[in-house]
């Protein structure tokens, strides 16, 4: 097999993988601050085993590393916050919530990077808003606070993507993904006793529990995360951020067929589903288009 057709692969099987993590954050029974606790700190451990990635972190700079730790806090409120709207509402809602953060990344970008706003990106980012209204719509009033949980879960994925490509530079990603999670834990777990009524204790898991957020940490977090670093080696970045937008689709369609969500959701739903679907996928092709024209032409 061409090594490129390889990388396309390796891509989809990593878009695969990310989408069972709204699956699985519908199958585990413990509640968002112990599901992401639990996977910060498996996926912590798990780097913490890897030589490579005490060599890197000790060789950069404290304040890189509380920069990094700042990210990590933000990383670990975005999972709250996508973990926390799928036990309000379902992995669906969820995740297509979820793919509003492209969009919010062009804004985020402008703020973080000191480039200016395109106007075309924010008319994308204006037509998202029919399709969140028609997807509010189209689902149980039980479920509304899931889709703005959702969004606030999109807004701050977008604010980690933009923090991390401003300050990855040509560091080591592992060593950037431990710090990060330890991060996290730190805030996760200091912040329990007010998520949690006062209950400051990282709940022991059943087995079964426990062995879907070992899933979690390995196949759906660590896997795909050095998969995409081989499949980057041969294929742009445009075509693995315009696989990556499919993930929604995918986890819809297993939501559908796993977990019977499509019987929770009305047509306005997908109707609300595919416009921010359309925007997401314009916004990348755009985006192509501007990286084709040289830089005097802009």
């Amino acid at each position: 097999m061409p090594r490129a057709r390889r990388a396309l692969l390796q891509i989809h099987v990593c878009v695969l993988l990310w989408a069972f993590t709204a699956i699985l954050g519908r199958l585990i029974p413990l509640p968002a601050t112990q599901i992401v606790a639990w996977r910060l700190l498996l996926v912590l451990a798990l780097l913490a085993v890897l030589p490579r990635v005490w060599r890197a972190a000790r060789e950069m700079p404290a304040l890189l590393l509380a920069r990094y730790a700042g990210i990590g806090v933000v990383v670990a409120a975005h999972w709250l916050a996508f973990y926390g709207a799928i036990k309000l509402a379902n992995a669906s809602v969820a995740t297509i919530c979820l793919a509003v953060a492209p969009l919010a990344t062009t804004l985020f970008e402008p703020l973080i990077h000191g480039a200016r706003i395109r106007p075309r990106d924010l008319v994308l980012g204006i037509a998202v808003i029919p399709g969140v209204v028609l997807i509010a719509g189209g689902i149980p009033k039980g479920m509304t606070s899931g889709v703005w949980v959702g969004l606030l879960a999109a807004l701050l994925g977008a604010a980690f993507m933009s923090l991390n490509k401003r300050w990855i530079g040509e560091r080591d990603a592992l060593a950037v993904t431990a710090i990060e999670m330890g991060a996290g834990l730190v805030a996760v777990l200091a912040a329990l006793p007010l998520l949690q009524d006062g209950e400051a204790w990282l709940a022991r898991p059943a087995a079964r529990d426990f062995g879907l957020l070992l899933v979690l940490a390995t196949a759906c977090t660590i896997l795909p995360f050095a998969l995409s670093l081989v499949a980057l080696r041969q294929v742009s970045a445009f075509t693995m951020q315009l696989a990556i937008n499919l993930e929604p689709i995918y986890a819809i369609a297993i939501a559908a067929l796993l977990l019977g969500e499509a019987h929770e959701l009305g047509a306005t739903f997908y109707l609300g589903a595919a416009i921010v679907l359309a925007a997401v996928l314009a916004q990348g092709v755009f985006a192509r288009q501007r990286a084709a024209i040289p830089p005097s032409a802009e």
